[in-house]
């Protein structure tokens, strides 16, 4: 008997000979596998907006753009962020990516926590990663981690504003307005 089954954790083998003819998306750390629950209807539209916003950067730099269903490796885990660039022609498989250079994932009440602390940890040890954006759902507000070199700084976005958010992969610019484009948002729902 293995190691991992003694321990109650799956190989990341069978995790996705799993994911292949699973119903539902689940994600994978440390042998362990994670059912993904669905998105609401304010998160669809801002991932929509994104992609439509990084569509002609992406294609203008050669590079491919993802939304939601296609895996990442990241370290021990699999995950499927919200969206995804990669640049790096290398990154061939069909069916899991390993060299993004753009992560982006839109917050909820049960994803926030995992987005900043888990994800972000295992984001930053990607070595083609530049930046990791996190979108608020509830409030005009955008994180994004910036790689400097071998540093990460962060920078936040908030408001009613225009606030240009510079990427540096794909290279161009996106603004809160855009990302937010058509949402309304009650001051009593915003997160703190």
């Amino acid at each position: 008997m293995s190691a991992l089954k003694r321990q109650g954790l799956v190989s990341i083998e069978d995790y996705l000979a799993g994911e292949a003819c699973a119903k539902l998306r689940h994600e994978f750390v440390g042998g362990q596998v994670f059912a993904m629950a669905g998105a609401s209807e304010r998160h669809a539209q801002i991932c929509f907006s994104l992609a439509a916003l990084l569509r002609p950067l992406t294609m203008a730099q050669g590079c491919r753009g993802f939304i939601a269903d296609m895996k990442l490796r990241a370290d021990d885990a699999i995950y499927y962020p919200d969206v995804m660039v990669v640049c790096d022609k290398s990154d061939v498989d069909p069916m899991i990516k390993s060299a993004p250079c753009l992560l982006i994932e839109v917050l909820s009440e049960s994803t926030a926590r995992t987005d900043r602390t888990e994800k972000l940890q295992s984001y930053q040890k990607i070595m083609t990663l530049r930046n990791y954006l996190l979108i608020e759902q509830s409030s005009r507000r955008v994180e994004l981690y910036r790689r400097n070199g071998l540093t990460w700084h962060h920078e936040c976005y908030l408001g009613e504003g225009e606030g240009e958010i510079k990427l540096d992969c794909p290279a161009g610019s996106i603004s809160l307005a855009q990302i937010y484009e058509g949402l309304t948002f009650d001051p009593l729902e915003a997160q703190p």
